[in-house]
C-alpha cells in the first residue's frame, strides 16, 4: 500500500468541500429515506443530475453518502409509521413498530441508527481490504473470464431478483435487447435505430434508470394514494426510561456483528440486494435467540439484526463493482452511470490508473458513516416529523425533479420521451411482478458482455477447446449452467406444486 497516496486521499476527504458534499448527501438521503416509498435507488436516480457540476470525487461521495443516509432514514418510517421507507426496512418494522407502540420509540430509533452505522463502517472496512486485492487479481482476467463472469451474473440476478426465473429472464432479455440499440461496436452499423438519429448513441442510461425506478414508482405511489387514510404515527415524547443504555447496547453487539457479516456476504453477491440480507439476518437472530417468541413483538435484537445487515449491503455491493466492474445491486448499477458521466471507467483498472481517487472514495465512505451517526443522533426528533409529510406533496416534487433532471442533462424532448416510455415500462413491470432490477442490470452489463464475448470469439477463432486452458472461465460457465438448471427446476416445481392455503 502506497502511504503517500493514502495520505493524499485522506487529506482530500477532510477538506471543507468534502464535508459539505458528503454531509449534504447524507442529510438529503436521510430526509428522503424517512418518506415511505422512496428507496435508495430512487434517491440516487433523482440525485445524479445534481452531480453534473461537481468534481468526480465529490459527486461519487455525495451519491454514496446519499445511499447510506437513505438506508438509515428508511428505518424511521418503519419504526414510527409501520411503513418502511423501502422494502429492505420491512424486517425492521417487524420489531421496531411494536417497540415504538409499547412506549419506547426513541429506544427503537437509537438501536436502528447505531446498528446502521455499525454495519456500515465495518462493511466499509471489509470493502477496503477485500476490493483492492480482488481488483489486482481481476487485472489478470482476459475476455474469456470476463464474458463468463458477466453471463453468470446475468443469470444469477435473473433468478434471484424476481419470484419466477422465467419472468426474471424475460426482464433480463428485454434489457439485453434494448441495450443493443445504437451503433454496433465492431462494424459501426446502426442497430434497431429505425432511422432515428438520437438512437445512434443508444438509449441514455440516466433516462432509462430514472424512468424505470423513480418515475414509475411515483405512478405506483399515486395509485396507492387514494387507498391511504391518515397515518399510524407514533409520537416521540420525553420519557426518562425511553433511551438506549450501555448494558443493552453491549448485549446487542453480537447481533450487530452477525448481521454485518450476513449483509456483507449478501451484498458481495450480485442480485441478492438488501432485502434478502435484512430478512436473513432477522430470521437467523430469531433462531439463535433464547427467547424467539419475543421477535415480532418489539425485540431490540430484531431491529439490530435487520438494520446492521441492511446497511452493510451498501459498501459490500461495491466489492464486485470496484473489483470487476459488475454492479452488485441497482444502487451500484446507477453509480456506474455517475462514473461514466464524469469520464471514469469503473472496475479493476481504476486501481491501476487512479489509485488516489479510489482511496479518496474509501476515506469519504468512512467520513459519511461518521456524519450519518452525528446527523441521525442529534436530528432524531426533527427527522421524525418528516414522516408526516403527506404523499400528495411528495409525489409532485419527485416528478418535477425527474423531469428537470433529464432536461438539465441536455437530451431535450427526446430524453423526456424516453423517460416517460420507461416510466410506463417500469410501472407495468412492478404491477405484473417482473424484475426491474434484472432489467436495469442487464441493460448496463450487456455492452460489456457483448464486447468481451466478441473479443473471445475473435481471439479463439471459434475454437471452443481454448477454454480448456482457462479454468476460471470454465468454472463460471459451469456455474451458469447449474444455476439455470436449478432455478428452472425450482420455478417449475413451484408452478406445479400445491396452492398455498388461504388465511
Amino acid at each position: 500500500m502506497d502511504f503517500t497516496v493514502l495520505g493524499g486521499a485522506i487529506g482530500e476527504a477532510l477538506t471543507l468541500q468534502s464535508f459539505i458534499g458528503i454531509g449534504g448527501g447524507v442529510l438529503l438521503g436521510y430526509m428522503i429515506g424517512v418518506i415511505p416509498g422512496l428507496s435508495r435507488s430512487v434517491a440516487i436516480a433523482i440525485a445524479i443530475p445534481m452531480t453534473f457540476y461537481m468534481s468526480p470525487y465529490i459527486a461519487i461521495s455525495f451519491l454514496i453518502g446519499l445511499s447510506k443516509g437513505t438506508a438509515a432514514g428508511s428505518a424511521v418510517s418503519a419504526i414510527l409509521l409501520n411503513a418502511p421507507g423501502e422494502a429492505s426496512s420491512a424486517a425492521t418494522a417487524l420489531d421496531g413498530y411494536p417497540l415504538a407502540k409499547s412506549g419506547k420509540p426513541k429506544t427503537a430509533l437509537q438501536v436502528g441508527l447505531l446498528a446502521s452505522v455499525f454495519g456500515d463502517i465495518l462493511a466499509t472496512v471489509i470493502l477496503i481490504f477485500v476490493a483492492i486485492p480482488f481488483a489486482r487479481v481481476a487485472l489478470m482476467f482476459g475476455p474469456y473470464e470476463m464474458a463468463a463472469i458477466l453471463a453468470f451474473a446475468l443469470v444469477f440476478i435473473a433468478g434471484l431478483s424476481g419470484g419466477s426465473l422465467f419472468k426474471g429472464l424475460a426482464a433480463g432479455g428485454l434489457g439485453v435487447l434494448l441495450a443493443t440499440i445504437g451503433l454496433d461496436q465492431q462494424t459501426g452499423l446502426p442497430r434497431l435505430t429505425f432511422g432515428v438519429t438520437e438512437l445512434m448513441d443508444g438509449l441514455p442510461l440516466i433516462a432509462v434508470a430514472i424512468g424505470t425506478l423513480a418515475l414509475s414508482e411515483m405512478f405506483v405511489q399515486s395509485e396507492r394514494l387514494r387507498l391511504q387514510r391518515g397515518t399510524m404515527s407514533v409520537k416521540l415524547e420525553h420519557r426518562p426510561d425511553d433511551r438506549l443504555r450501555w448494558p443493552e447496547l453491549r448485549r446487542l453487539l453480537p447481533t450487530m456483528l452477525r448481521g454485518t457479516g450476513i449483509g456483507t456476504a449478501v451484498g458481495a453477491l450480485p442480485g441478492l440486494g438488501p432485502s434478502v440480507g435484512s430478512f436473513m439476518s432477522w430470521g437467523l437472530a430469531q433462531k439463535l435467540s433464547k427467547t424467539p417468541e419475543r421477535f415480532g413483538k418489539g425485540a431490540p435484537e430484531g431491529i439490530a439484526a435487520s438494520e446492521s445487515a441492511d446497511n452493510a449491503v451498501i459498501p459490500a455491493a461495491l466489492i464486485p463493482l470496484f473489483g470487476l466492474g459488475i454492479p452488485g445491486n441497482v444502487s451500484a448499477a446507477l453509480l456506474i452511470g455517475a462514473f461514466a458521466i464524469h469520464g471514469i471507467t469503473v472496475g479493476p483498472l481504476l486501481l491501476r490508473d487512479d489509485p488516489e481517487f479510489l482511496y479518496s472514495i474509501f476515506a469519504g465512505m468512512i467520513l459519511a458513516s461518521l456524519i450519518l451517526l452525528v446527523i441521525g443522533w442529534y436530528g432524531l426528533r426533527l427527522f421524525a416529523q418528516v414522516t408526516r409529510v403527506p404523499p400528495h406533496v411528495v409525489i409532485p416534487v419527485v416528478i418535477f425533479f425527474c423531469l428537470s433532471g433529464m432536461l438539465l442533462q441536455g437530451y431535450g424532448t427526446f430524453g423526456l420521451i424516453v423517460l416517460m416510455a420507461f416510466a410506463v415500462i417500469g410501472y407495468l413491470m412492478k404491477k405484473f411482478g417482473y424484475s426491474f432490477v434484472t432489467f436495469i442490470v442487464a441493460f448496463i452489463i450487456t455492452p460489456m458482455l457483448e464486447l468481451n464475448l466478441r473479443q473471445s470469439i475473435i481471439l479463439s477463432g471459434g475454437d471452443w477447446s481454448v477454454l480448456l486452458g482457462r479454468p476460471i472461465a470454465l468454472v463460471f460457465i459451469a456455474c451458469t449452467l447449474v444455476a439455470l438448471l436449478v432455478l428452472a427446476w425450482r420455478t417449475v416445481r413451484g408452478a406445479v406444486g400445491p396452492a398455498p392455503a388461504g388465511d
